[in-house]
């Protein structure tokens, strides 16, 4: 009989070899398929002859073949679907290893070569490799729907069959994409409700893809449409994230639960608001969905929207009379977070409705999150919209940062934010309501502008802090290594007279006490034992500052009337010559211009000085009392 005219009934010419050759002989007919025109392919009509076929096996001896894990598609059938997820992954991995023998068969949809290894009875197709895949797996995950008709009709007991991962075929035909193989199990008794070992349905992973063909056929099969995953959801959830109004339709005529909850308490109407789907949250909320079920964390479907700033979901939201008051456990509304993440539009939206006791009752004003943030614009549209400017956080709010800040201006001076501290101090903001004054900030960071503004504003210039005691204004101590912010500081009222009663005076000075950093300084704790308290003297002969101990002596001493140096700010001075001349600055007697001016600053105070310029005294005279150098000069 000649070779050409061979037929798969003709097989009984194979039936003296081994199970090993006749895979061998298929995989190399199904090479030889894939390199012809498709005139030339039919059943096995290319095969040598046995006795050829005999001496192939001999130079090329293969192992008892296994399904392999596969590694990727073949070149021909990419998949289409959506990108990989925990079910489909496989599909989209290199390829990293050998095909075995029956894949390439499959792969290669070589039909015939398969229908000769199932008259063999080739124990192959029906051995589980390493992750439990059997020949049905691998034909319909390759989405070979001929060679799936053959291997169910042959073996159609395990058309249920499982991996080790409790993968049937069915469940990756699904993944696949492939309905019409889909279908066709459906029909030969798969079970639509097998999960894998994460609890994935087929219709959970029809859902994931979108295929609105497959849910309708796995529908129609009886697909359990509330079958939870591992996660808790449901393919009600999942398509809800997807955001596939024709496929959620379905699935509610199918009987979805519009109350199931995930691990997390999240309902399918919170996660069609958590990705902006719109339409999705009226279609469930016309269906009975609760629009305010909040999750585990107290999160409701509004306060996702306005964070992730889906403006139009916001809007229905709000159109089905949504809650914009209603607080996560952690005490924030829908406005906080959409301040936060600076979505303008959702926040202009929410600021009418929102109630200003919710948001006391919160313990952060919205405008404290704006200025932390260094969001301007937010931070202005919320001034103009009447919210307090000095709310301070609450107790508990205020531990959670280690310099125990209160005020929406603290952040800003803070930040460096000089035009977000100019709006809040325009706008009524005290200066002087934190732990830790804000002008400490600006002076130990070195920024005269906002220094500048917030002394213009009131700031309690001689202010003091727990952490750094001292009988002098910490102003001075966080200030004193910049000349330009010292004289700033005496300008506007500072009382450099502490700095010179030195409690040691002309005894023996104890060495001084270790330096910290900016950053220690600001923390606070009630807990901890307040340090001695630090002299000036101390603070100025340290070796960072020698070289300009003078010229810090010499500003305080055109500030205080009658003092007396200490022996160690008379050592300090004694190092140099030219410092000569301000170490007879302190001693009597002093100028008598020099006493007025202080006499009259006094009597009159700092807030009465700025007033200074708008009395009718002569320019040189008001220059005078101001500190003007060049005045003095002349």
């Amino acid at each position: 009989m000649a070779a050409s005219r061979l037929t798969p009934d003709d097989l009984s010419v194979y039936s003296h070899l081994t199970e090993d050759e006749l895979l061998h002989i298929a995989v190399e007919q199904s090479f030889a398929n894939t390199t012809r025109p498709a005139s030339t392919l039919s059943s096995f009509s290319t095969l040598p002859p046995p006795q050829t076929q005999s001496r192939v096996v001999q130079r090329h001896h293969y192992s008892a073949p296994q399904p392999q894990l596969p590694t990727s598609d073949p070149p021909e059938r990419q998949s289409t679907i959506n990108p990989p997820t925990s079910l489909s992954q496989f599909l989209y991995k290199g390829r990293t290893r050998k095909l075995s023998p029956l894949q390439t068969v499959i792969r290669n949809d070589d039909v015939p070569a398969l229908m000769g290894l199932i008259r063999q009875k080739c124990s192959s197709l029906t051995d589980p490799n390493a992750n439990g895949w059997i020949a049905l797996h691998e034909a319909a995950h390759c989405g070979r729907l001929q060679c799936l008709r053959l291997l169910v009709r042959a073996y159609p007991d395990l058309v249920n069959k499982c991996s080790v991962k409790n993968e049937t075929p069915l469940l990756l035909a699904v993944a696949r994409g492939d309905a019409t193989c889909v279908e066709f199990l459906l029909n030969h008794r798969a079970d639509p409700n097998v999960a894998n070992t994460d609890r994935d349905t087929p219709l959970y992973a029809a859902c994931e893809h979108s295929n609105e063909a497959m849910v309708d056929v796995l529908l129609r099969f009886g697909a359990q449409v509330n079958r939870p995953c591992c996660q808790g959801g449901t393919a009600l959830h999942e398509i809800c994230m997807r955001g596939d109004l024709k496929i959620c339709k379905m699935l509610l005529e199918a009987g979805a639960n519009l109350q199931a909850r995930n691990n997390y308490g999240i309902q399918p109407l919170f996660t069609a608001a958590q990705h902006g789907h719109g339409q999705l949250i009226n279609l469930l909320a016309k269906n009975g969905a609760d629009i305010n079920g909040q999750a585990n964390d107290g999160a409701s479907p509004l306060f996702e929207a306005s964070k992730n700033g889906y403006v139009s979901a916001v809007e229905v939201l709000l159109s089905l009379k949504a809650d914009a008051n209603r607080s996560t456990k952690s005490g924030l509304l829908p406005l906080h977070v959409a301040v936060q993440n600076n979505h303008s539009r959702i926040v202009s939206m929410l600021i009418p409705i929102t109630s200003r006791v919710r948001v006391r009752r919160s313990g952060i004003s919205p405008l404290h999150i704006a200025a932390e943030k260094d969001h301007d614009d937010m931070l202005e549209m919320l001034i103009h919209a009447g919210f307090d400017v000095n709310a301070e956080l609450s107790e508990e709010r205020s531990r959670m940062y280690e310099d125990r800040r209160s005020t929406p201006l603290y952040c800003s001076v803070y930040n460096g934010n000089l035009e977000a501290t100019e709006m809040l101090l325009e706008a009524g903001a005290n200066p002087n309501l934190d732990v830790f004054n804000p002008l400490l900030i600006a002076v130990r960071l070195g920024w005269v502008d906002i220094a500048t503004l917030l002394l213009t504003y009131g700031a309690n210039v001689n202010a003091q802090i727990s952490t750094k005691p001292s009988p002098f204004p910490s102003a001075i101590l966080f200030g004193i290594e910049s000349l330009p912010m010292l004289k700033l500081l005496m300008d506007h009222g500072c009382d450099a007279r502490p700095c010179f009663d030195c409690c040691y005076g002309n005894k023996i000075h104890p060495p001084p006490p270790p330096e910290r950093r900016p950053v220690e300084e600001l923390q606070f704790s009630r807990e901890s034992l307040p340090e001695r308290s630090i002299q000036f003297c101390e603070t100025v002969c340290t070796p960072g500052l020698h070289h300009v101990t003078g010229p810090i002596v010499s500003i305080l001493l055109d500030y205080v009337g009658h003092v007396q140096l200490c022996s160690r700010l008379r050592e300090a001075l004694e190092l140099r010559a030219d410092w000569d001349d301000i170490k007879l600055k302190a001693y009597p007697p002093h100028p008598l211009m020099q006493l007025c001016r202080l006499k009259i600053r006094q009597l009159l105070g700092f807030q009465r000085l700025k007033l200074l310029p708008m009395l009718p005294l002569p320019v040189r005279l008001i220059r005078f009392l101001q500190y003007d150098v060049q005045c003095l000069l002349n």
